[in-house]
């Protein structure tokens, strides 16, 4: 079960480790419906990834398992530590635009192990259900292979079952379950609509 336990002080939510086999067959390759396009990492969009990324999570689960992720300068300052990483790859860092606005994001990271991280992929809720987040999860998979890569990892909220299952799809397994704490205040103060 995907609950949260509480405690007087802490509030624990379930995450999975998930990883998916990149030697597999591949996954189909990604496409996006007319009208949106794919953008490529560059360091002068890094204020527009976080920003994104602010929109993505600020009114989801995420942002209460993450207070940063409710925050833009939070996000901001994600976005410059994800971006100075070592592994850091900006060819499986991606926005999706729509006309003059930009409405999702993913990024990709390479551990010491040379395995493929996804990071942070989100879509604005008013451009969920079009198969935008399957793209990007696709685009970032398929950008890891390319680098040779034998796995690829993320991690996942287990409530967030939309997510779950969009990673199943993929051919991601459950590897580890592990808990995330948040102070019981930050609970407490998220007005989220899937928590009661």
């Amino acid at each position: 079960m995907s609950v949260a336990l509480e405690t007087p002080d802490v509030t624990y939510f379930k995450r999975y480790r998930m990883e998916a086999d990149l030697s597999l067959p591949p996954p189909p390759v990604p496409f996006l419906p007319i009208g949106f396009a794919w953008i490529p990492w560059s360091a002068e969009l890094n204020d527009t990834h976080a920003a994104v990324k602010f929109k993505c999570f600020r009114d989801d689960l995420d942002g209460v398992v993450f207070p940063n992720l409710r925050d833009a300068d939070g996000c901001r300052r994600l976005m410059r530590e994800i971006a100075d990483k070592p592994g850091f790859r900006p060819e499986a860092t991606w926005l999706i635009s729509h006309g003059e606005n930009y409405v999702g994001t993913v990024q990709g990271i390479f551990d010491r192990a040379g395995t493929g991280c996804v990071q942070n992929l989100g879509v604005i809720p008013s451009y969920r259900g079009q198969g935008l987040g399957w793209a990007l999860l696709l685009q970032v998979m398929h950008c890891f292979r390319r680098f040779g890569l034998a796995n690829t990892r993320l991690e996942v909220t287990a409530k967030n079952e939309q997510a779950v299952r969009l990673y199943r799809r993929a051919g991601f397994r459950y590897r580890k379950t592990l808990y995330r704490t948040v102070d019981a205040l930050t609970y407490a103060l998220a007005d989220i609509d899937w928590m009661v």
